[in-house]
């Protein structure tokens, strides 16, 4: 018997909510994912016999996994990885992880396809710097530590009324943050961060190949990870592009979705199944220097 919960605590704009729902198809292959069509369309999650929460909850990453993930800062008898990842500590990282289920974590992160004047492989732009050095593993296992995991705890974020936390989350949510002249501490929803990670094993990041180190032309590496488009030939103009698709997909037919979808062209949108569509905004920051990173949306 079919089973389904609608989750007005993912709406589609929100690109974090977004990258979670996606997340839960990654997490369990008996999950799979559609939109409502009304005009803000929110995440729907189907399964066959196990409610979608229950299922949810089954497959939820213990403490143990997230922390044998690759890109742990100490994993096995690896060199340590800190923030700033010398391109040979990430190579040898990267081919002790092939064989790992989730050796995409270090993919979808960084790539030795680009490596900066320092020597270090450059992070995309769903790891965004954080303070003290702060890794997006750190970030992501910091999250697992203050969460109770239950079904209730799980339908709360769903359906829209969990209550936050004082984390930074993953460090690219808008919705953590108050108005400009806020400055309070950022909140987010833990099992929002948790699943959108694993939603980013959709998105791998690659390069041209450029070493800044040997390159005295000055060449971009040409970073940049799979949904992100620019509008200009300026890298910093790159925003990622999504959409909301009204068939129930598993994750590997959202990963084929997304490899067939052009935001711009719009008549071929209704032959896919696909009925809204948004980009990514960049938060304005207050200074130069300050370090808040976050992502917006606006709708096609």
């Amino acid at each position: 018997m079919l089973q389904e919960i609608i989750c007005p605590g993912l709406p589609a704009k929100w690109i974090n909510a977004w990258l979670a729902a996606v997340g839960t198809t990654f997490l369990d292959a008996r999950i799979r994912l559609h939109w409502t069509a009304d005009s803000e369309p929110t995440a729907v999650l189907t399964t066959d016999i196990t409610h979608p929460v229950n299922t949810l909850v089954e497959s939820w990453p213990s403490r143990d996994v997230l922390n044998d993930l690759p890109i742990a800062k100490h994993w096995r008898d690896t060199e340590q990885m800190k923030r700033n990842v010398p391109a040979e500590v990430f190579r040898q990282r990267a081919k002790m992880a092939r064989p790992h289920p989730h050796s995409w974590t270090l993919s979808s992160t960084m790539s030795d396809l680009c490596i900066n004047k320092e020597g270090n492989v450059e992070h995309a732009p769903f790891d965004p710097s954080a303070p003290k050095g702060l890794t997006l593993h750190d970030r992501l296992f910091s999250l697992q530590k203050k969460l109770d995991l239950s079904e209730t705890r799980v339908q709360e974020s769903l359906r829209g009324y969990a209550t936050r936390i004082k984390k930074n989350g993953l460090g690219f949510d808008q919705t953590r943050l108050g108005s400009l002249s806020d400055d309070t501490n950022p909140m987010t929803d833990p099992i929002i961060e948790i699943l959108a990670f694993f939603g980013l094993s959709m998105f791998p990041v690659r390069g041209n190949g450029i070493d800044q180190q040997l390159d005295r032309r000055k060449t971009k590496t040409g970073k940049r990870q799979r949904g992100w488009r620019k509008n200009t030939s300026n890298q910093k103009d790159l925003q990622f592009y999504w959409p909301a698709w009204s068939q129930p997909l598993d994750y590997n037919a959202i990963d084929a979705l997304m490899d067939i979808w052009d935001p711009k062209d719009k008549p071929s949108w209704d032959l896919l199944g696909i009925h809204e569509g948004w980009r990514s905004v960049q938060f304005e920051r207050k200074v130069d220097n300050d370090p808040t990173r976050a992502f917006g949306s606006e709708r096609l």
